[in-house]
């Protein structure tokens, strides 16, 4: 029973962090048809905010909001400089584009920073573990489901309920029909990079919680995973980023059951088999459909 209750934890933990990172691709995916390659380094600009607040004595949670509206703003900051003045082109010039900004970014931040980790100081609470018998629960996990979990009931109730939830909706189904009743382009889209960039921070957040430390490349192998789940569930609604994410935190952790400690190490890359294998029978994804993209 011990050893159920910690694999089905594995699966919430990982599946949250990846469902995150994948519902901020979707939005952008949504709104210009491509996906934002940048989208990881947001992270990391979330990781150095919070390392730099905190070394100027901030109090810890203080910072992590300040960080979040910053990965926030830099999104759109994003959106406003490298990718307004493309709109129109191609998917495959705006990709090229995030590529490019997010190689610009790890020099960035190789050159002004620092190559190498930087240690960022965890509350005590997110420390340790919580033992029940003979199960041990990460703290920084039972943190990381539930800020996941009420993130995302949080977003389902602003894209249901409020007026710019509503028109990153109707924008993302018919862009067209969307600007007849007087949504406005501009808007729509850099909402829907801001949105993006506070699901990175979020993420981010979760992330580091569970590693205590940042670094030039931190977004990269989690935004690979999160392209993956969004891939999976389908890039056209935000409930397959759902689907996606959970699946694929599901799949590794099955993986870290089954596999032999000597094989472990080849998980990501039986991940990506998997992968190739499931876009051959199901190439849109879990849930398809194809909304034109904002031009």
């Amino acid at each position: 029973m011990e050893e159920f209750i910690q694999y089905l934890i594995s699966i919430l933990n990982l599946g949250s962090i990846y469902a995150l990172l994948a519902l901020g691709l979707v939005v952008v995916f949504g709104q210009l048809g491509f996906l934002n390659f940048a989208h990881g380094d947001l992270m990391t600009l979330f990781g150095y905010a919070l390392l730099f607040q905190i070394g100027w004595g901030l109090p810890f949670w203080i910072a992590v909001v300040i960080a979040i509206m910053f990965a926030g703003g830099c999104a759109v900051m994003m959106e406003r400089v490298a990718f307004r003045p493309l709109r129109g082109r191609s998917p495959m010039t705006l990709l090229i584009t995030s590529f490019a900004i997010s190689g610009a970014l790890h020099v960035v931040f190789q050159v002004a920073i620092s190559p190498r980790s930087k240690p960022i100081p965890i509350p005590e609470f997110l420390s340790g573990y919580i033992t029940m018998g003979d199960l041990f629960i990460s703290r920084a996990q039972i943190f990381t489901i539930i800020v996941a979990f009420t993130s995302l009931i949080l977003l389902r109730i602003f894209l249901a309920r409020s007026r710019l939830g509503i028109c990153l909706r109707a924008s993302a189904s018919d862009f067209d029909v969307a600007r007849t009743m007087g949504i406005q382009a501009n808007r729509v889209i850099a909402m829907a990079f801001f949105l993006s960039g506070v699901l990175a921070g979020m993420a981010a957040l979760l992330w580091i919680s569970q590693r205590g430390a940042v670094h030039p490349a931190l977004g990269l192998t989690p935004m690979i995973k999160a392209l993956i789940a969004a891939i999976i569930g389908g890039l056209s609604n935000p409930k397959g980023a759902l689907y996606g994410g959970f699946l694929l935190g599901g799949l590794e952790a099955t993986l870290l059951q089954i596999l032999p400690d000597n094989l472990v190490v080849f998980r990501d890359a039986i991940v990506l088999l998997l992968l190739i294998v499931f876009l051959v029978y199901r190439p849109n994804g879990i849930i398809s459909s194809n909304p034109e993209p904002m031009r």
